[in-house]
């Protein structure tokens, strides 16, 4: 049946096809509509004008004989009987109490739903979350999904005819993993205050980020991790924007263009330019969870359109959805609708916007199954993603925890090839260059690659760089504020400082920066220096936050999540001021992209010699010191000798008999001093050296070895 009651003109839809889902443009000159609603028991197409969101031009009834095949909704449309129509959404009926614990109860016919492949998101000038909680009607104040992709291509085409077109314009070759050296940074707060320099209108955005690739380029990293860009609520006041909407979408208030046509395209065109800069771009993706809340948030798209399907539920009436993600919601990624948005959310960024990897937040939400429990021995999700050509070689990075206790981290992940955010290396590199006592033995697992996380057994056959090391990301303190701050100062986040993560910070004697002596900012910035080179110098594959080469502070709140202004935004003044670490930083990344005795593939087993002040090293708990020579002749490379001093006395190491050494990098020095170019290293004279307190020592064999 159609129902156009709202329109001067008649029309007629067509069948239409169950796939591909969301809108594509078929042969025929239509649109043709497919939204997945297994429980629904009615489903209206709603078309709006861009002069009128208050009540749709057209409702278009789809018939369940015809426009419906299994569990997918569909209709076709003649684009000429819609011509100039902008937006689209739905309104979906269903049986109001599946269960009594069941979250089916979600719907409502007087809500307007947006499409979960909508590939651009407009929210009106009235939107209005409250609205959309409860019952009541949320027509004129709801988000709607744009009708034309963009306005320089036909009508959203079938989005696989548009991967051919980018395939053919645009080829990038990825870097390989061991060679990754990753920026995590947020898009807006990248560019966002006016000390970036970048033009007043861009600030914030995509393009805003174009204009920093040159500094990026020139720091030396290879991968950017942009935190989420999918298009979330606008008015949640999540500043990190870990509460998606729409997992297609670009988000909005990152397009420096308020023409709705040119978000995608401003985003390629970033894409676009990392690849110019040989940089790829790594999203990080939040499919566990989506802004829709519990059964108290508001219904905007899935929870209105099937939210037994979408979600976990919990069988409680009293809190019918399961939250394994901290957020009132889970997605039960064993559903197979979910594991298909999920892909078909890959392909996309990766086919059609040239992305070239995924870090996947609280991923161990995806061992989770339709009851909650969890299974690790054969997630249906881990094999759709491995099997998909299109995402054949793409960077894969788990944060291999949720928010419920699943701890994964290693070989207890189930994604075998995956590439995992180590915790345990930054617990233990924050823990030691504190002076924390017992430690060295944890420390050289870790500088080693952590082969008890990822063994290279024949039956695992892990590789080093599948630990992303990393001693600071967006969740804790900034490399600076580890150094600054004892206790968290979290008061503004609304939350009566008991949120964040209790760190392994240390304040080197002063807390916080009101007058501190300048023998305590001294020794902050040799701490800062010290765990940059221990991140450098380890196996593995080295992340570390955008501006912490600067030392950028956030005031010690490590919990920023809902600060979009000064506290979270790069201070690029601190770039000049601490010139000197910017100088260290790019030294060091390098020093590492230099010498592929330090990126290897595989784990170093008989290339790695360990030392002590007093010859071998000392794993006592009072120890807090120890030394490694990584041989460099398998891979053609000199050997390079590294020295921890975390005691706060004098160190004499032996240097390895056998070699000439030359220094590279002493933290210990002033600047210029601390660290030298690749190819103008040092020569040491003698057969030890003198190891400051609370210092690294990075020396290099004069004479390159033969493989």
């Amino acid at each position: 049946m159609t129902d156009t009651s709202n329109s001067t003109v008649q029309l007629s839809i067509w069948r239409g096809f169950a796939a591909p889902r969301g809108v594509s443009w078929d042969d025929r000159e239509a649109y043709n509509f497919a939204i997945f609603a297994r429980n629904a028991t009615q489903v209206e197409l709603l078309i709006f004008a861009a002069s009128d969101i208050d009540e749709p031009l057209y409702r278009f009834r789809l018939d369940p004989r015809r426009n419906k095949s299994g569990d997918v909704w569909h209709c076709g449309l003649p684009a000429d009987a819609i011509e100039g129509q902008m937006f689209y959404a739905y309104s979906v009926s269903g049986p109001n109490l599946l269960d009594p614990g069941d979250p089916a109860h979600a719907y409502s016919t007087a809500k307007v739903l947006l499409d979960p492949y909508a590939t651009c998101v407009w929210f009106p000038p009235s939107y209005d979350v409250t609205a959309a909680i409860g019952t009541g009607p949320n027509m004129g104040r709801a988000p709607l999904a744009l009708l034309h992709a963009h306005q320089d291509l036909p009508p959203v085409r079938d989005l696989r005819a548009l991967t051919v077109d980018i395939k053919e314009t645009r080829e990038y070759h990825r870097h390989l993993q061991e060679d990754l050296v990753v920026c995590e940074l947020h898009v807006k707060g990248f560019t966002a205050s006016p000390s970036s320099g970048v033009a007043a209108g861009v600030r914030g955005t995509y393009s805003g980020l174009i204009d920093k690739i040159p500094y990026l380029k020139e720091l030396g990293v290879t991968a950017v991790e942009l935190m989420p860009v999918f298009q979330g609520d606008h008015t949640s006041g999540n500043y990190w924007n870990y509460s998606p909407l729409a997992f297609f979408a670009p988000n909005a208030a990152y397009s420096a263009s308020h023409d709705l046509h040119d978000q995608q395209a401003e985003f390629k065109s970033m894409v676009d330019a990392f690849h110019d800069a040989d940089i790829d771009v790594i999203l990080d993706v939040v499919f566990n969870h989506t802004c829709e809340g519990d059964q108290r948030g508001p219904r905007l798209s899935f929870k209105g359109i099937d939210a037994a399907s979408y979600y976990i539920g919990s069988g409680n009436p009293d809190g019918p959805y399961m939250n394994y993600s901290g957020t009132g919601n889970t997605l039960d990624s064993s559903a197979s609708v979910v594991r298909q948005l999920v892909v078909d959310s890959m392909r996309y960024w990766v086919q059609n916007m040239g992305v070239d990897g995924f870090r996947f937040d609280l991923a161990s939400v995806f061992t989770r199954q339709g009851d909650g429990s969890v299974n690790t021995a054969s997630p249906a999700i881990f094999g759709d993603i491995a099997t998909d050509p299109a995402l054949a070689g793409v960077h894969l990075i788990a944060e291999p925890w949720d928010a419920a206790g699943a701890y994964q981290l290693g070989e207890s992940f189930p994604g075998l090839r995956w590439l995992q955010w180590n915790g345990k290396f930054r617990d233990v590199v924050q823990q030691f260059v504190k002076s924390d006592p017992g430690k060295v033995a944890e420390l050289m697992t870790r500088v080693y690659g952590s082969s008890d996380l990822f063994p290279d057994t024949v039956e695992h056959s892990y590789h080093p760089y599948q630990s992303v090391n990393y001693f600071a990301s967006h969740d804790g303190f900034t490399l600076y504020d580890l150094t600054a701050y004892n206790e968290k100062r979290n008061w503004a986040n609304g939350e009566n400082n008991k949120d964040g993560p209790n760190d392994n910070s240390w304040n080197c004697g002063w807390e916080g920066d009101d007058d501190v002596p300048t023998d305590v900012l001294a020794l902050r910035h040799r701490q800062a220096r010290n765990f940059f080179a221990l991140l450098m110098v380890s196996v593995g594959t080295p992340m570390f936050r955008a501006g912490d080469e600067f030392l950028q502070t956030q005031g010690g709140n490590n919990n920023p999540y809902n600060q979009d202004n000064e506290t979270s935004w790069l201070d690029w003044t601190r770039s000049e001021t601490n010139a000197d670490m910017v100088r260290f930083v790019r030294g060091l990344i390098a020093l590492r992209l230099a010498h592929p005795a330090l990126r290897r593939s595989v784990f170093l087993r008989d290339h790695i010699e360990w030392y002590g002040a007093d010859g071998g090293p000392d794993l006592s708990t009072e120890s807090r010191s120890v030394a490694w020579c990584v041989r460099g002749a398998s891979v053609g490379d000199v050997d390079i000798f590294v020295v921890a001093n975390a005691w706060w006395e004098t160190l004499e190491m032996a240097l390895p008999a056998g070699d000439t050494w030359s220094r590279v990098v002493d933290t210990s020095l002033p600047s210029p001093d601390d660290i030298v170019d690749v190819g103008s290293e040092l020569p040491v004279s003698g057969a030890s050296y003198t190891v400051a307190p609370r210092s690294i020592v990075i020396l290099t064999s004069q004479t390159p070895k033969e493989s």
